[in-house]
């Protein structure tokens, strides 16, 4: 691939991360908890991301394409975990509220950042068909497609795993005034309820379609 192919599509994946969506309202959730953890998140999504381009570029993923109920089934999965998140974050916001912040360090990981982030991006599969609909525009016919996809993979990785730390990184510094207990509740709350509702939604529509 050449490369103005490479910037044209590390371009699109710049235009898709900052499309504001799950993987952003959960690194904000978990920044509000613990900064590391939101970091962690924005590296899972990166890893989900990679795992999608593995996913596409040995044809498993041409599956969703071809299987309406398959794809279906995938989004409700999705779905059902982003109000998973929703209400676990809910939930987590109120037992820190009734026994102080501390619990919220202890119950908010590294390792728990990572994964919700990773899982975030694996279950959606807009994700995969973005690769789908895309890869085959820039990887060349007569070039190596698993590894040119790959690298593609690793491009979009790149610039989530960027976007979203920045994300993390500015919920960070702003953290002595998002620490303020009801300013903290609030935004722990409405992101919380983004995430079950952008949960929810995925459900409606998937069973409407």
């Amino acid at each position: 691939m050449t490369v103005p192919a490479l910037l044209a599509f590390a371009g699109l994946c710049v235009l898709l991360a900052v499309t504001p969506g799950p993987d952003t309202f959960l690194v904000l959730r978990y920044s509000l908890a613990r900064p590391g953890a939101g970091l962690t998140a924005s590296v899972g999504s990166a890893v989900g991301s990679i795992l999608w381009a593995l996913a596409v570029a040995f044809g498993l993923a041409a599956l969703l394409e071809q299987s309406a109920e398959l794809y279906r089934v995938v989004k409700i999965a999705g779905g059902l975990y982003l109000i998973y998140l929703g209400v676990s974050a809910f939930i987590a916001s109120r037992r820190t509220a009734e026994h102080g912040a501390d619990l919220k360090v202890r119950t908010t990981s590294l390792r728990s950042g990572f994964i919700a982030g990773m899982l975030s991006t694996v279950m959606n599969p807009k994700v995969g068909l973005f690769f789908l609909a895309i890869a085959p525009q820039f990887v060349p016919r007569d070039g190596n497609a698993i590894g040119n996809t790959l690298l593609l993979g690793a491009i979009d990785a790149v610039v989530a795993a960027g976007y979203l730390a920045i994300v993390a990184v500015l919920a960070s510094r702003a953290v002595a005034w998002l620490k303020r207990p009801a300013v903290t509740k609030a935004l722990e709350r409405v992101s919380a309820a983004i995430l079950a509702a952008l949960g929810i939604g995925t459900i409606v529509l998937s069973v409407d379609e």
